[in-house]
C-alpha cells in the first residue's frame, strides 16, 4: 500500500512550490520530503513535477493527482485536529550549525532550560550554508557569508585570534625580540617550541604568520589534535604554543593556566554571523537562540 505521508508530501509540495517550503510547513527535513516525493513518483509511475531553478512545476498528471486527493487529506487533516488531544501542544525542533568549541563554550550549558527541541550539527561552514539555504539547518553561527538569496546575514559578535602557550613559557625574550622589529630572530624563537594544532585545521595559524610575518609558516604543528578545546587542556601548566581565539581560552588565562603570549603586530579579528532563513517558521525560537549567543560572546562594534 501507498503510505499516506507521500500524500501529504506531495500536496504540500504542491501548495508551497518547493522542497523547503514543504519541509516548513511539515516540519521534517528536506531530504525527508525528498525521499517521499521519489517514493510516490516510482509508486505511480509517473514525474509529478518540473524541477526550474528554485520552483517545483507541477506536471499535468500531478494537477489530475491534487485534484483527487485534495478532498480526502482535507478530511484525514480535520479528523487528526478532531481527535488530537487538546493538552498536546507541538515542540518544535531547531538545527543549529556552529563550529564544536563555539558550542561547548556558549550554547551548552543552555540546553536543558529552553522550551523546544535542538539539533547541534558541526562541520566546515561552506557544507552548514549550503544546508542552511536548503532548510536542512535553520540557524548557522560562521565567520563565513554564503551568496544564496534566501538566507539574511547578520552580524552579531567577533573572535580575535591570538598566540597562546601554557604558563610555563617564558616570552620576555619574544617581545624584546618584537620590539626591535628582528622578525627572523622571532620567527626563530617561535619556531624552536612545540606547538599544537587540530586535524585539518590550520586556518588560524596560517593567517596569523601570513599576517605578522608576510609568509605562511614553514613547519607544521608537533602535536595535533580532534579540537580546540584540546589544545587549551595540553597547553595548561606547559610550554607550547598555539594560535587560536582567545574567547576559548579566557578562562584558562585568567586562573594562570594558558599565558597570552602576543596579540600580533596587527589585530586579527573574525566577524560572526548569525545565517538564518528569510522565510522561516521559527522566528521565536530563534530569536532566543540569538539572545542566548549575544549574551555569552563579545558585541560587535558596527560601523
Amino acid at each position: 500500500m501507498v503510505n499516506l505521508e507521500w500524500y501529504r508530501t506531495f500536496k504540500a509540495i504542491y501548495n508551497t512550490g518547493t522542497l523547503t517550503g514543504a519541509a516548513e510547513a511539515l516540519f521534517i527535513s528536506q531530504p525527508g520530503v525528498s525521499v517521499h516525493l521519489s517514493a510516490l513518483e516510482s509508486y505511480v509511475g509517473y514525474k509529478l513535477f518540473e524541477r526550474t531553478g528554485r520552483k517545483m512545476l507541477p506536471t499535468e498528471r500531478a494537477k489530475a493527482l491534487y485534484n483527487a486527493v485534495y478532498e480526502p487529506l482535507l478530511k484525514l487533516e480535520e479528523a487528526e485536529k478532531t481527535f488530537q488531544k487538546s493538552t498536546e501542544k507541538h515542540k518544535p525542533t531547531i538545527t543549529v550549525g556552529m563550529c564544536f568549541e563555539m558550542f561547548q563554550a556558549t550554547l551548552e550549558k543552555h540546553l536543558s532550560k529552553l522550551p523546544f527541541n535542538v539539533i547541534a550539527c558541526f562541520g566546515q561552514y561552506p557544507e552548514m550554508l549550503d544546508n542552511l539555504d536548503k532548510g536542512i539547518i535553520d540557524l548557522v553561527v560562521t565567520p563565513q557569508k554564503g551568496d544564496a538569496q534566501g538566507v539574511v546575514h547578520e552580524p552579531f559578535s567577533y573572535e580575535t585570534i591570538v598566540l597562546v602557550g601554557g604558563s610555563e613559557v617564558k616570552a620576555t625574550e619574544l617581545h624584546n625580540l618584537l620590539y626591535h622589529n628582528d622578525k627572523a630572530a622571532a620567527e626563530r624563537w617561535l619556531k624552536a617550541h612545540k606547538w599544537y594544532g587540530t586535524t585539518g585545521d590550520m586556518e588560524h595559524l596560517f593567517r596569523f604568520w601570513e599576517l605578522n610575518f608576510g609568509h605562511r609558516p614553514d613547519f607544521r604543528p608537533n602535536f595535533i589534535v580532534p579540537n580546540l578545546n584540546s589544545i587549551v587542556r595540553c597547553l595548561s601548566d606547559d610550554t607550547g604554543l598555539a594560535v587560536m581565539p582567545d574567547f576559548l581560552c579566557h578562562e584558562e588565562i585568567n586562573s594562570g593556566k594558558v599565558k597570552l603570549v602576543w596579540g600580533g603586530e596587527k589585530k586579527l579579528q573574525n566577524t560572526l554571523y548569525f545565517g538564518c532563513r528569510k522565510n522561516t517558521l521559527y522566528h521565536d525560537e530563534i530569536a532566543q537562540l540569538k539572545d542566548i549567543l549575544r549574551n555569552v560572546m563579545p558585541v560587535v562594534e558596527l560601523v
